[in-house]
């Protein structure tokens, strides 16, 4: 397993991230797998060299980090995994119960210590930017759990570049800890974070874990169109996957991928990957998989070098689009 360092920290995770969105309460989504169901993820993960996982307290409504917890202790040892949560989403009914106040930030922690079974988040993240709570109070907030040895670094999530710039000037204007990753939309489809954010990030040197990086599944060559429901089970069910794709050279692009896969005589979705891979400031792309066979392709993914011209065709059909993802 290749392993890279994590942004400008000295702690090395692997080029691969397990997304463990996907493992949790089927009742939260009908695509989730459940404790057994995820155990040979989880397994084949930790065997492969996949040290770097990410999760978040509203996966499952906390479910998820439970499993993720769980089947860490089972199968890896913990002193050598990279652990990543997020707070920010809305996890029950009440006014304080999401947001990044000082106050939900701190709960939202210490219940994620709990539902993980571990004393201390290496990668704790805003999963979006809170435009109620004023920026010194979130921050503030975040240092003090450094501070605290509740968490080891810090990572934000999908936001305007400008905002994340004024985090991180802040952060170094009054000696608190920074952002350390930055978790984005990016993909093959979705590039709009070439303009800002990646430039940024790479000057700040600043981890970057791109999520979706198959786009919701639409370049892992299963669907027959742009709009088809009825490839797979999270398809079917997957309407933020339709509000995110709906630009007309969508699709163009995934032809591309499909000559260039083909001619390599390899899955589209390693194809993909590989393009990600490549990009100069990418750590590490956020994996999700529900079918083993996915994670084995994405770590085959890992091999696969790309010509320039082939990194050309497959970038050629792109047109700019809205932004999605905030």
């Amino acid at each position: 397993m290749q392993t890279t360092y994590l942004g400008n920290t000295g702690v090395k995770v692997s080029r691969l991230c397990l997304g463990c969105m996907s493992y949790g309460d089927p009742a939260w989504r009908p695509w989730v797998l459940d404790e057994k169901a995820a155990r040979p993820f989880f397994r084949l993960a930790v065997e492969s060299g996949i040290n770097f996982f990410d999760t978040a307290d509203m996966y499952s409504l906390g479910v998820s980090e439970e499993v993720t917890g769980k089947l860490l202790r089972e199968f890896a040892r913990l002193e050598e995994c990279v652990i990543a949560t997020k707070v920010f989403n809305e996890m029950g009914p009440g006014p304080n119960m999401s947001g990044l106040s000082r106050k939900h930030i701190q709960q939202g922690c210490e219940a994620s210590l709990r539902r993980l079974g571990i004393e201390t988040i290496d990668l704790y993240q805003i999963h979006r930017f809170d435009p109620h709570t004023p920026l010194d109070e979130m921050l503030a907030a975040l240092d003090q759990l450094v501070r605290q040895g509740k968490v080891r670094y810090l990572g934000a999530s999908s936001m305007a570049a400008w905002r994340f710039a004024q985090a991180l000037s802040h952060s170094e204007r009054h000696g608190w800890a920074r952002f350390a990753t930055m978790q984005n939309h990016y993909n093959l489809i979705y590039r709009e974070e070439e303009r800002e954010m990646m430039p940024l990030c790479r000057d700040e040197r600043i981890g970057v874990m791109p999520w979706s990086p198959l786009a919701r599944g639409l370049l892992a060559g299963t669907r027959q169109a742009a709009d088809d429901r009825q490839s797979t089970l999270r398809a079917e069910s997957d309407d933020y996957a339709r509000k995110l794709y709906d630009h007309p050279s969508d699709w163009e692009v995934v032809e591309a991928l499909r000559r260039v896969a083909e001619r390599r005589e390899l899955p589209p979705a390693q194809v993909a990957l590989a393009w990600l891979l490549a990009q100069t400031g990418v750590t590490a792309p956020i994996i999700g998989a529900t079918k083993i066979e996915h994670l084995k392709s994405a770590i085959a993914a890992l091999a696969v070098k790309l010509s320039p011209a082939e990194l050309a065709e497959l970038e050629a059909p792109y047109r700019p689009h809205a932004v999605r993802g905030f």
